[in-house]
């Protein structure tokens, strides 16, 4: 049960966090911080459901904790615009009903998403530029440009007489950065000699050695891949990685071909991008029916569906689904991205199917050319991250306990003088000298099933989460006011038999008869009982299909009287 809100209670003078989503496991990055009374959040983002979870691709952060504190939330703030920092306000942010922060670009994205959301017309979206300082309730905060893969990306500098908190969202520090500025070490190292309390950070690459290669790294590697292909070139990437279009944009005008885009999803990015001001010194997009009237060895598509997924433009173009797209033999498909944990197995039956058709598929450990660089800070990154700011405290988010663990031990390599390593839930108190974990609230996930929000562990999913295992039968019986039988009963049995074989067919003629026999050992007056005639038959043939099958399928049954 979620604690009420007069459960926790904090002492309004001092400065605590709460990480409500994204401290174990990737995704749905939720953090929230209290001072004076007053609840200010960092990020509020979406993660991928597994296999798990029959019927739901998408996962949000339960907000519960939050919704009942509404009236004292000053604000949030988003760092960057990926999705696991952003996606979720859409669906979210109509229970929190707060002003949002976030830059220029952030703000452009997540007002694409915001015209199918009818439900945050209203949001307050107040644009800050990297080097702001600005007093929201209790708190001030100053925003500090970082490197990443996606633009206008900002560390968050909280500061408050209790102490100053350094929660660094995504960065790297990428030397030779295709798109925006280098991470901003002067401030960095300025809150540094100023003291900072805690430094909150991402922990993607923490159990990575060394460093980060530069995005420019990449746009050389693609160069010379492009140079050795001889058909049509298709490049999946994440959409809202601008560097990275830019990236393959700059190769592909090297080699003399040109680009276009598919995917809903990267059509809204690089709108967004050249509201901004990014992209604009390219070549034009060209139409996907445009594209297909040149010759092959002068085409280049940038899609989406890097990590396998069925609906997402490389998907479809590799089963033949798109109208103006056909690849085939002599044709390259380059996977310019990491794979997210757990979708591995998606990623490689695709890479199947490509490889089938007689394409050549090339992933970043396919050739000694590089291919993608990391957005995250590796071991050697952190390390100097902890040089600039020098915090009393460490504590590691955004990551699955290995990442998180891994930036602990490095912490403490670092002579950082405390590590506290968080769960989803836990409250710290952040207090010089000695913060600690005094608490703990309850959180979740919501699942995104189709229009609906619903808990991880809604009956609905628990059920499909069954039936993929066991299969189900559904039986439906005609009783007269005796108890007896008007008709056959008819049975419907779901992934349990081929309807083609007649051994496995007669095992609905079973079925009709362990019926019959139920009901003929039944008493007289408990046949008129309709609960008690469905339960008899429930519990008889899960029995017997148990017993010949090794199975017990969700079974239901329905009575009819006449």
């Amino acid at each position: 049960m979620a604690k009420s809100k007069n459960d926790l209670d904090l002492n309004p003078d001092d400065l605590h966090f709460i990480p409500l989503g994204g401290s174990e496991q990737f995704g749905v990055n939720f953090n929230i911080y209290a001072y004076k009374g007053k609840w200010i959040g960092i990020d509020l983002g979406i993660g991928f459901a597994g296999p798990e979870l029959p019927g739901v691709d998408i996962l949000l952060p339960d907000p519960a904790f939050l919704v009942e504190r509404r009236e004292d939330l000053v604000a949030l703030i988003v760092t960057h615009a990926h999705e696991d920092h952003v996606g979720a306000i859409p669906y979210i942010w109509p229970r929190l009903r707060c002003p949002v922060y976030c830059t220029k670009f952030t703000a452009a994205v997540l007002r694409r998403k915001l015209r199918e959301a009818p439900d945050c017309r209203d949001m307050e979206i107040r644009v800050v530029a990297p080097g702001d300082k600005v007093t929201i309730g209790p708190f001030e905060a100053h925003f500090i440009h970082v490197a990443h893969s996606i633009p206008e990306t900002c560390a968050v500098i909280l500061e408050t007489p209790e102490g100053r908190v350094v929660h660094s969202g995504d960065w790297n520090l990428d030397p030779a950065p295709v798109i925006g500025l280098q991470t901003d070490e002067k401030s960095l190292s300025q809150a540094g000699n100023d003291g900072v309390l805690a430094y909150i950070g991402d922990s993607t690459n923490s159990n990575v050695d060394g460093r980060a290669r530069s995005e420019s790294d990449v746009e050389t590697g693609l160069d010379a891949v492009f140079k050795d292909c001889r058909g049509r070139i298709v490049v999946t990437c994440f959409s809202s990685n601008i560097a990275r279009i830019q990236s393959i944009c700059k190769a592909a005008q090297a080699n003399g071909r040109s680009v276009a885009v598919v995917g809903r999803s990267l059509h809204h990015m690089v709108g967004a991008a050249k509201e901004c001001g990014y992209l604009n010194d390219l070549p034009r997009f060209l139409e996907e029916e445009e594209i297909g009237d040149i010759a092959a060895d002068q085409q280049v598509y940038i899609v989406t569906g890097s990590q396998g997924e069925g609906r997402a433009a490389l998907g479809k173009i590799a089963h033949g689904q798109m109208r103006h797209i056909r690849i085939g033999k002599g044709d390259t498909v380059i996977f310019s991205a990491r794979p997210i944990p757990g979708n591995e197995k998606d990623i490689d039956a695709l890479k199947n199917v490509l490889i089938g058709a007689g394409i050549e598929v090339i992933g970043s450990k396919d050739t000694s050319h590089i291919i993608h660089v990391s957005g995250h800070p590796c071991r050697d990154e952190v390390a100097d991250m902890y040089r600039w700011v020098r915090p009393e405290l460490v504590i590691p988010v955004h990551g699955e306990r290995l990442q998180i663990e891994a930036q602990a031990d490095l912490a403490r390599k670092c002579q950082v003088k405390q590590v506290i390593v968080p769960h989803n839930g836990s409250v710290i108190r952040l207090k010089k000298g000695g913060s600690e974990i005094i608490d703990h609230v309850a959180t979740g996930l919501l699942a995104l099933e189709g229009k609906r929000l619903i808990p991880t562990d809604h009956p609905a999913i628990r059920e499909r989460r069954k039936l993929q295992y066991t299969g189900s039968v559904h039986v439906s019986i005609v009783l007269d006011g005796r108890g007896d039988l008007v008709c056959d009963p008819q049975v419907t049995t779901v992934g349990l038999i081929d309807q083609e074989d007649k051994l496995e067919k007669r095992l609905e003629e079973d079925i009709l008869d362990e019926i019959e026999d139920i009901l003929a050992d039944m008493q007289r007056e408990d046949r008129r009982n309709d609960h008690a005639v469905q339960e008899e038959i429930r519990i008889g043939i899960r029995r017997m299909l148990n017993i010949v099958t090794g199975m017990k399928p969700k079974t239901s049954v329905h009575t009819l009287r006449v």
